[in-house]
């Protein structure tokens, strides 16, 4: 495993969703006629888009290859006393990170929504949130004992159930867009409170 310095180690969540939202937000604002509520983050990534290259570089690829250096520094970390639940929760949030990578190498075709080339994208998110959800609960009940790993638990849990919530209104109470926004936000949060927790 590659040594990093103490600050970047622990700063790696924070450093991935900066440059996540900071893309999210930049990128939405230059785009004529794009909306937040409206509009699924993919769109800014889709082929054909204006800077779609430069976003899911700077939105997907970058950012999720940093989470994926988080849950893997993560899990050589990890108290034994987070058994099998810790293990398995830990696996899934590697999972999750790596199918948000993928997202940002297989962009949307707008031109055909339902073709192979978009479907290996929604592949992709469902993969991401699919992994990200159960991961959280099992995180949650494996470090909840664990001196030091208290604050991940705790957010894991919430975020297990508010990921399922959100999964559920998706559509009746909240657009999917802002639904799909609320959740990546939950998993950014986990992601920052895993890079700093020992």
């Amino acid at each position: 495993m590659i040594r990093l310095s103490p600050r970047l180690d622990i700063n790696l969540g924070l450093l991935a969703a900066a440059c996540s939202v900071l893309a999210v937000i930049g990128f939405g604002a230059a785009l004529d006629g794009y909306s937040h509520v409206l509009h699924p983050l993919a769109w800014l990534g889709a082929r054909g888009v204006p800077g779609a290259l430069a976003f899911n570089l700077l939105a997907f690829v970058l950012p999720g290859a940093l989470a994926v250096a988080v849950a893997l520094r993560m899990r050589t970390r990890m108290p034994k006393a987070a058994g099998w639940m810790g293990g398995i929760g830990s696996a899934l949030l590697l999972l999750s990170a790596l199918a948000y990578t993928a997202q940002g190498l297989l962009p949307l075709d707008p031109a055909d929504l339902d073709g192979p080339v978009s479907q290996w994208h929604a592949t992709c998110w469902t993969l991401w949130w699919i992994a990200f959800v159960p991961g959280m609960a099992l995180l949650a009940f494996g470090l909840r004992r664990s001196e030091g790993w208290r604050r991940l638990a705790g957010l894991a849990g919430f975020a297990a159930i508010a990921g399922l919530a959100l999964t559920v209104v998706s559509g009746v109470l909240l657009t999917g867009p802002v639904a799909q926004r609320l959740l990546l936000a939950l998993w950014w949060c986990v992601v920052i409170v895993a890079s700093r927790s020992r």
